[in-house]
């Protein structure tokens, strides 16, 4: 993981605050380096005003290193010195155009990019029709790549900078201006009331023209929707119209951006991902089974994800630190299921932590109190907090099924507790990490999933037979994240096909998965990242995402009630959940029947981080609004 400040502006440059420095360097703790260009604008066209002064223009480029593949640390922004072009990179490059990336993926990426535009540097004044060229080839690269990503490319021939995220939006990446002579783009946000800091949205790749490089209106038009923002002219050029173009179709004739407040585009519009499918399940289906064809491909999909994720994790019991491998574990069936697979990956000497939170709620605690009062028990014999949280229990049931189905492997229960005055010391550090999301339900998923990327907690001592303090030193972290979205694990899932059938469940699962990139992506990178972890979900890989899309949805989920399994290996128990019935048959496959009957529980409330103070406050509220 990364960390990347871009400014443009005028008259005096624009560096990093103390804090947000701080900051973008907890992301990338292994190196940090400031890259300054200056130059003075050309007025050539129409949209600089005739006669007018030159003015200077200031860029600023600052990049923090995680370092995680290769072997040295590869400082950032990578400068080419012949010409002038950088690159600052943050996430993973898996493959580009499907041939695997090997070594280091940023380095790989800044030669492809360079390669491509080399061909259109003519050594002269540079005319729109070569620029329009170099953007072209540009994009063939980074429409190309495979992976979880954002960056910002400065083309220096050209004098164009590039930015963006990946077609699912992965990784954070921020746009903002306090002034309409200034322009950043960051990781993380300085967290200013007087910045209007947005998530950069994941439909395209964001292209800023520089005053002396301006296309003409009539240009840019053609292809995308273009906007004057202050002194920049910025492009938006959509993912679809990348497609086409490395797929040599003409694109569309016209293209309309939606508004930056606008949470979603069409799919098919923006992505290089499937749509969803619609095909309604034929009178004959009977439901899904242990050994039906979608349960079989689903492991080979999850699996093949997992082995990419893991490529760099040392492959011997000495493992150093960066390589080092935990799990986000709630004990439930998304995330449990990777430990699941992992085991089939890796060697059985390799150790595997799984990080498991929970907090003292004092709403929680004060409720137990008064019941223990009511009952007249000794206070003193009140469990800890920590241990009736809900996923503490979900926690333990699922690892012992671990420790059952895969033996001869460590696998290290990390207990993190936090006690309430915890909580509140790091609140203004989580509040400013999640900006621009500003709300209760934010903030609650938010402390889960910091607290638990910091790994410091205590595992069980069977020699001590007590616990033991305990700091995880894995980098990279896995989640569960996003099966919820492709299989149907929501309440309002249901509740969308009890209201309007399979059409109702449908546009909410696209819906879902439409926002995931601005809702809950980008925040939960900034949270995690702060530690210098990064996490990698397997369920987002590009060609499980579209397998899960592709697949109808009676092969996903069973709200219709269908099910081959009744009364045959349940016993008694009538049938699995509905939701996310295919993972459920899976984990039941995998030896894990107490895992595939794992109800769903959202983050902040089987951690009890939700409602830590009585009243009648809700997810949706602003955090303004609670404390004022």
């Amino acid at each position: 993981m990364c960390g990347i400040f871009f400014s443009c502006s005028i008259d005096k440059p624009i560096f990093p605050s103390e804090f947000l420095l701080d900051n973008l360097k907890r992301r990338g703790p292994d190196s940090v380096k400031v890259v300054q260009r200056t130059y003075q604008s050309i007025n050539t066209t129409e949209l600089v005003a005739e006669n007018s002064p030159a003015q200077t223009f200031h860029l600023v480029f600052v990049s923090t290193v995680l370092s995680l593949r290769g072997n040295a640390i590869v400082e950032q922004p990578l400068v080419d010195k012949d010409s002038g072009s950088l690159l600052c990179w943050n996430g993973e490059a898996w493959s580009l155009d499907e041939e695997p990336i090997t070594g280091n993926d940023a380095q790989a990426v800044f030669n492809a990019l360079l390669n491509s535009t080399a061909a259109f540097s003519p050594g002269r004044e540079m005319q729109p029709s070569e620029r329009e060229l170099r953007v072209q080839a540009a994009l063939r690269i980074i429409g190309g790549l495979a992976g979880p990503f954002s960056f910002v490319f400065y083309d220096a021939p050209s004098q164009q900078v590039f930015y963006g995220r990946d077609v699912i939006g992965r990784r954070s990446l921020l746009h903002s201006r306090s002034s309409p002579y200034d322009f950043v783009v960051s990781s993380i946000s300085e967290w200013s009331a007087s910045e209007n800091w947005t998530e950069v949205e994941a439909y395209g790749i964001q292209i800023i023209h520089l005053p002396a490089a301006f296309p003409s209106t009539e240009h840019s038009r053609c292809k995308t929707a273009a906007a004057i923002e202050g002194f920049l002219f910025i492009d938006t050029i959509l993912w679809s119209v990348i497609k086409h173009n490395r797929s040599e179709i003409s694109p569309p004739a016209s293209i309309k951006v939606p508004p930056s407040n606008q949470d979603t585009l069409d799919v098919a519009a923006r992505t290089q991902i499937s749509t969803i499918n619609r095909e309604m399940p034929p009178p004959s289906f009977r439901g899904l089974s242990l050994h039906s064809e979608p349960v079989n491909s689903l492991y080979e999909q999850l699996r093949a994800s997992l082995t990419l994720r893991m490529q760099n994790i040392a492959l011997s019991s000495k493992s150093t630190p960066r390589n080092h491998l935990a799990i986000l574990f709630s004990g439930g069936l998304d995330c449990t299921l990777v430990a699941r697979l992992v085991h089939d990956i890796l060697p059985p000497d390799i150790s595997i932590d799984l990080l498991n939170v929970a907090f003292e709620n004092p709403r929680v605690v004060a409720a137990a109190n008064t019941v223990a009062t009511q009952n007249k028990q000794n206070p003193n014999s009140i469990t800890s907090p920590y241990d009736k949280c809900p996923d503490r229990l979900t926690g333990c049931s699922s690892c012992a099924e671990l420790l059952k189905i895969c033996p001869g492997r460590i696998w290290r229960f990390v207990s993190v507790d936090v006690p309430y005055f915890e909580t509140l010391t790091h609140r203004s550090q989580i509040v400013s990490l999640i900006h621009p999301h500003d709300t209760e339900m934010d903030l609650s998923i938010a402390c889960a999933l910091y607290f638990a990327a910091r790994g410091i907690g205590h595992v069980y001592d069977p020699v001590r037979k007590c616990p033991t303090a305990y700091t995880t030193p894995a980098r990279i972290l896995l989640s569960g994240l996003g099966a919820d979205e492709l299989f149907g694990g929501y309440s309002r899932h249901a509740k969308a096909f009890a209201r309007a059938g399979h059409g109702g469940i449908l546009d909410e699962l696209e819906l879902d998965f439409q926002r995931l990139g601005k809702r809950n992506l980008g925040r939960d990178d900034r949270v995690i990242s702060h530690w210098g972890k990064e996490a990698r979900y397997p369920y987002l890989d590009e060609n499980l995402v579209n397998w899960a899309l592709e697949r109808p949805l009676h092969e996903k989920c069973n709200f219709a009630g269908k099910s081959s399994i009744k009364g045959v290996l349940i016993g008694d128990d009538p049938m699995l959940e509905p939701d996310k019935h295919i993972l459920r048959l899976l984990a039941w496959k995998l030896g894990m029947p107490g895992v595939a009957r794992e109800k769903k529980r959202a983050i902040q409330f089987g951690s009890r981080t939700a409602k830590m103070i009585a009243g009648r406050n809700s997810g949706t509220q602003t955090l303004e609004t609670i404390t004022s």
